[in-house]
């Protein structure tokens, strides 16, 4: 799996996506921009490192937020779902999870969620990933780009 794989795959389907980062903090939106082209399928992204700014940024429920904290598979669902709407794409991904050294509201380390969204619904993959700081981060972008590239994989109808 590559950015250039997923930019190719939605050139091909003639399709654009947003992200909504928390954990990553835009490494997701590097990748994906730093393919000659992705200027036609990358309609931008929101850094929402902080709690607060997932909820003005990008639409996520506050209660949820208050409720649950920020590393939550609704929230990453929501993240999804409000970069997609809010940058005009035709798929959202959310980013949210702990990278560590330590816990977050409770939460482990090397816990992750992926949301993805699309005309057809949202969902979630969470993850347990091992490794420092930087690699939990590198795998969790890695891990949201391979599932936005299986996902378009699936023909369209």
């Amino acid at each position: 799996m590559s950015a250039e794989d997923v930019v190719r795959a939605l050139l091909a389907r003639g399709e654009t996506v947003a992200t909504a980062e928390s954990l990553t903090a835009g490494m997701v939106t590097v990748e994906l921009t730093s393919v000659p082209g992705s200027s036609a399928v990358v309609r931008g992204g929101l850094v929402v490192y902080a709690t607060d700014l997932k909820h003005a940024l990008a639409g996520v429920d506050g209660a949820l937020l208050a409720e649950h904290g920020a590393v939550h598979p609704e929230v990453a669902r929501q993240l999804a779902e409000g970069a997609r709407e809010r940058c005009g794409a035709t798929w959202g991904l959310g980013l949210t999870g702990v990278a560590g050294p330590d816990p977050q509201d409770g939460v482990a380390p090397g816990t992750v969620h992926i949301g993805l969204s699309g005309s057809s619904g949202s969902w979630v993959e969470s993850l347990t990933l091992g490794g420092d700081r930087r690699e939990v981060r590198e795998r969790s972008a890695a891990a949201a780009l391979d599932l936005l590239l299986a996902t378009l994989k699936i023909p369209v109808e």
